[in-house]
C-alpha cells in the first residue's frame, strides 16, 4: 500500500496488459480485500450512526440531508462518468487522461462555486436560515472531489485494491472520530458537516500520494470526444438514478421540515449504508475484471453470475432478518425516542433485500459499453421510482417507503433484469438462476423468524441468540436445496475455500 518513491511513467500507470493473465484471480482477491475493508467501514459507520443518533436530534440530521440530497445529484455531474471511461477503455493515453482530469477539476470547481453562491436560495427554499452556511462549507467537497476523480480511477484501473481499501478506511475512521468528537463537544449539526468534509479531503491527499500519475498541461486531445460521449451517457444514467434517490428527501424536507426528514434520512441511511458499502467493492472489483473478459463470453457470463449470486447471499438473508426484527433494530440502535422509525426500518429492509442485485445489473451496461441503453433504462427506472414516491406522499413517509418497496419488487427488478440482458453474453435466465438461491434463503428467514417471534417477542439475549441461530439454519437449509450452492457449501466445509468460477460456464 505504501506509495512509490518516484513518479511512475504514464505507460506504467495506464497499461493493463500485465493484468490480463490473472484478471479473475485479481478480481476475486480485490473483492475479498475490499469487502474486508468494507466490513470495518460498515462497523464504523454503524457505530457512528448509533452514537450520533443518541447525541444529536433528528433536526440536525434533517438539516444536513437537505443539502446532501442536492449534493448527491451535483456530485455525479462533477464526475461526468469519466472515471468509468478511464477504467473501461483498454488503450487510453496520457493525453486523454490528462484532458479528463482537467475537465473533472473544472467541473468540480464550477459546481462548488455554484453551491456556494446559491446557498441563500437553498435556505429560502427550505425556510431554514442555517442552511446557507452549511451549504457554503459543503461546497468545498466538490472542489476536492473534482481533483480526485482520475487518480482514483487509475487506482481502480490498475486493480490496486489494497491501496483503495486502505485509503477509504482511513478516511472513514478519521471522519467518524471528528464527527463524534465535535458532537460530544456540543457542536450540533456542525459535527455532521465536518464529518462529511473529512473524507473527500483525505481521499484527495491519499490518491495523489499513492497514484504517482500526474496530468500534463491542458491542450486539445484526439479521442477525448468519444470518452466524453461515453461519460455523458454514464452521467445521464447516474443523474436519473440520483434524482430518483434524492427527490423523496427533497420533497419530505420541503413539506414537513427537518425533524421529519431527519427521522426518514436516518432510517434510510441505516439500511442503505450497508447496501452502498457492499455494492461499492463489488463494482470496484468486478468492473475491471468483466471489462477484460468481454472477448470471452463464457467466462464473462460465469463470472457475472457468480458476482450477482454472492452479492445476493451477502445481502438478501440479513436484510430479510432486519425486516422481521425492525422493532428490535430501532430499540437497540437508536433507543425509544426513535420508535416512530420502526415501520420505516421494516419497509426499507425489504427494499434492501432486492436493491443490490437490481443495481448490479448495471455492470452489464458499463462493461459492454452499452451506455446509451443504460441511459434509457435508468431514465425509465427513475420515472417509475419518482411516480412511486409521488403516489406514496399522500400517506406520509411510511407511504413513500411502502410505495418504493412494492413497486421496486414487482416492477423495477424484473424490468431491470430484462432490459440489461437484451444484448450481450448474459441472458435473463442467468440472472434469475443466480438470485434464486439467496432469494429462497431470504424467504426462509422471514418465515422461520416470524414463527419464532411469537414465543420470543422481546429482544432479550436469549431471544437474540435464538433468532440468529434460526436465521442461520434457515439460510443453510434453503441453500442446500439448490445443487449449485449445495456443492459450494460442501466444498467450503471440506476445503475451507469458496469454489472459483469456471471458465466454461
Amino acid at each position: 500500500m505504501w506509495p512509490r518513491k518516484n513518479a511512475a511513467s504514464p505507460d506504467r500507470e495506464l497499461g493493463v496488459d500485465h493484468l490480463m493473465e490473472d484478471v479473475g484471480r485479481r478480481s476475486r482477491r480485490g473483492g475479498a480485500i475490499l469487502l474486508s475493508a468494507q466490513g470495518v467501514r460498515v462497523l464504523g459507520q454503524m457505530g457512528t450512526l448509533v452514537v450520533l443518533a443518541r447525541l444529536l436530534p433528528p433536526t440536525a440530521f434533517g438539516l444536513l440531508a437537505m443539502v446532501a440530497a442536492i449534493g448527491a445529484i451535483l456530485d455525479l455531474v462533477k464526475e461526468f462518468g469519466l472515471s468509468a471511461a478511464t477504467i473501461q477503455k483498454q488503450d487510453i493515453t496520457q493525453a486523454q487522461v490528462s484532458a479528463l482530469f482537467w475537465i473533472n477539476a473544472g467541473v468540480g470547481l464550477v459546481l462548488g462555486l455554484g453551491l456556494f453562491l446559491s446557498a441563500p436560495l437553498l435556505a429560502r427554499f427550505y425556510e431554514q436560515p442555517e442552511l446557507a452556511d452549511v451549504a457554503r462549507c459543503m461546497s468545498l467537497g466538490f472542489v476536492a472531489s473534482g481533483l480526485t476523480v482520475q487518480h482514483w480511477a487509475l487506482l481502480r484501473r490498475q486493480m490496486r485494491f489494497s491501496t483503495i481499501a486502505g485509503l477509504e478506511t482511513v478516511g472513514d475512521l478519521v471522519s467518524f472520530a471528528a464527527g463524534i468528537g465535535l458532537a460530544v463537544a456540543g457542536a450540533g449539526y456542525w459535527a455532521l458537516v465536518v464529518q462529511r468534509l473529512c473524507a473527500p479531503l483525505l481521499l484527495l491527499a491519499g490518491s495523489w500520494l499513492f497514484c504517482r500519475w500526474r496530468p500534463a498541461a491542458p491542450r486539445p486531445t484526439e479521442g477525448v470526444r468519444g470518452l466524453l460521449s461515453y461519460g455523458a451517457s454514464v452521467t445521464g444514467s447516474q443523474l436519473a438514478v440520483a434524482f430518483a434517490r434524492s427527490i423523496d428527501q427533497i420533497l419530505i424536507g420541503w413539506l414537513w421540515g427537518p425533524a421529519v426528514l431527519g427521522l426518514y434520512e436516518r432510517t434510510t441511511r441505516l439500511l442503505m449504508m450497508p447496501v452502498n458499502t457492499i455494492n461499492a467493492p463489488i463494482y470496484a472489483a468486478a468492473m475491471p475484471g468483466l471489462s477484460r473478459l468481454l472477448e470471452q463470453p463464457a467466462r464473462y457470463r460465469t463470472f457475472f453470475a457468480q458476482v450477482i449470486q454472492k452479492l445476493g447471499l451477502l445481502t438478501m438473508p440479513p436484510f430479510a432478518l432486519a425486516a422481521v426484527t425492525a422493532d428490535w433494530v430501532v430499540e437497540i440502535l437508536f433507543g425509544p425516542s426513535w420508535a416512530q422509525a420502526v415501520p420505516l426500518v421494516a419497509l426499507f429492509s425489504l427494499y434492501a433485500v432486492f436493491l443490490p442485485v437490481l443495481q448490479a445489473s448495471g455492470l452489464l451496461y458499463l462493461t459492454q459499453a452499452r451506455t446509451t441503453e443504460m441511459l434509457r433504462a435508468n431514465l425509465i427506472d427513475a420515472a417509475i421510482t419518482v411516480a412511486a414516491i409521488l403516489a406514496g406522499l399522500y400517506w406520509g413517509v411510511t407511504g413513500v417507503a411502502l410505495a418504493l418497496t412494492g413497486i421496486g419488487l414487482v416492477v423495477r427488478l424484473p424490468l431491470a433484469f430484462w432490459l440489461s440482458t437484451r444484448h450481450g453474453p448474459v441472458g435473463i435466465g442467468v440472472l434469475w438462476r443466480a438470485v434464486a438461491p439467496p432469494a429462497s434463503a431470504a424467504i426462509a428467514v422471514v418465515l422461520s423468524v416470524s414463527l419464532l417471534r411469537r414465543v420470543e417477542p422481546d429482544p432479550t439475549l436469549t431471544a437474540l441468540a435464538s433468532t440468529a441461530a434460526v436465521a442461520l439454519t434457515a439460510t443453510l437449509l434453503a441453500l442446500l436445496a439448490w445443487p449449485e450452492t449445495r456443492r459450494e457449501i460442501q466444498t467450503l466445509l471440506s476445503t475451507g475455500k469458496i469454489p472459483r468460477p469456471s471458465a466454461s460456464g
